[in-house]
């Protein structure tokens, strides 16, 4: 395994993906990473929904017909939604989740791409979240944040360039 500073350099949005299953041990990963996300007040509003095959991931791509294409190539994506009579903080638990499960992705060699659905149309008439809720019959009180998907790579991506930091959006002590 490779440190954590090495993984957050190399962990970059993969959109392609090969046509390899992935393995059930690291499927169990990927979940047990979101699973393990810390939440507000420890409430765990998040839910993750896994959507697998062809035919569900093409569909799920509709969610967003011009921006969501990566899901339509993975092998695995994963509806990152929470219960937002749970937590006030919902946005921020399915978040932190939905990072968990793009940061274990990398650790497995996996590519992984965030689809935002919250804020987001399908069309002139119906939200992204809208469609993905009535696809996989969600509860009203779920909203949808975001989908992951995920796949082995077939793109490669220069690692980040820590020379390129933003260093000045960090204040110490103060905001100038």
């Amino acid at each position: 395994m490779t440190d954590f500073h090495t993984l957050l350099l190399n962990r970059r949005s993969i959109r392609k993906y090969q046509d390899k299953e992935l393995s059930a041990d690291d499927v169990k990963l990927i979940l047990e990473a979101g699973l393990l996300a810390p939440t507000s007040k420890n409430l765990r509003s998040w839910s993750f929904t896994v959507v697998e095959g062809d035919e569900a991931l093409s569909r799920l791509s509709q969610c967003k017909p011009q921006f969501a294409t990566p899901i339509s190539r993975c092998k695995l994506a994963v509806v990152v939604s929470a219960d937002a009579s749970v937590s006030d903080a919902w946005v921020e638990d399915a978040s932190i989740a939905a990072t968990y499960i793009q940061l274990q992705a990398e650790a497995l060699g996996l590519g992984s791409c965030w689809i935002q659905v919250r804020n987001r149309m399908c069309d002139d008439e119906c939200t992204a979240s809208e469609m993905v809720k009535q696809m996989f019959g969600m509860d009203d009180e779920q909203q949808v944040l975001c989908v992951i998907s995920i796949g082995y790579k077939d793109e490669m991506r220069k690692p980040a360039d820590s020379d390129k930091l933003c260093w000045e959006k960090v204040h110490i002590g103060s905001w100038k």
